[in-house]
C-alpha cells in the first residue's frame, strides 16, 4: 500500500467519526428540545384544566339582552 491510500482511508474514517459525533450531538440537542416541549405541554394542560374548573363569577346571575 502506498501512503496515498493509507492517508485516504484515515480520512475517510475521520470523516466517519466525525458524521457519527454531529449525529449524537444532534440527537441529544433534539432530545432535549422534545422534553422541554413536553414538560411545557403538561404544564400549558394542567393549567387549561385548572381554568376549565375555576367557576365563573356571573354565571348563571346576569344574562344580557339586547334589543
Amino acid at each position: 500500500m502506498d501512503i496515498n491510500s493509507i492517508m485516504g482511508a484515515q480520512l475517510s474514517q475521520l470523516q466517519h467519526t466525525v458524521s457519527l459525533s454531529m449525529l449524537k450531538m444532534t440527537q441529544a440537542t433534539q432530545a432535549a428540545g422534545a422534553t422541554v416541549m413536553l414538560q411545557e405541554f403538561a404544564e400549558t394542560q394542567q393549567s387549561i384544566q385548572q381554568a376549565a374548573q375555576a367557576p365563573h363569577p356571573t354565571a348563571g346571575k346576569v344574562i344580557d339582552i339586547s334589543v
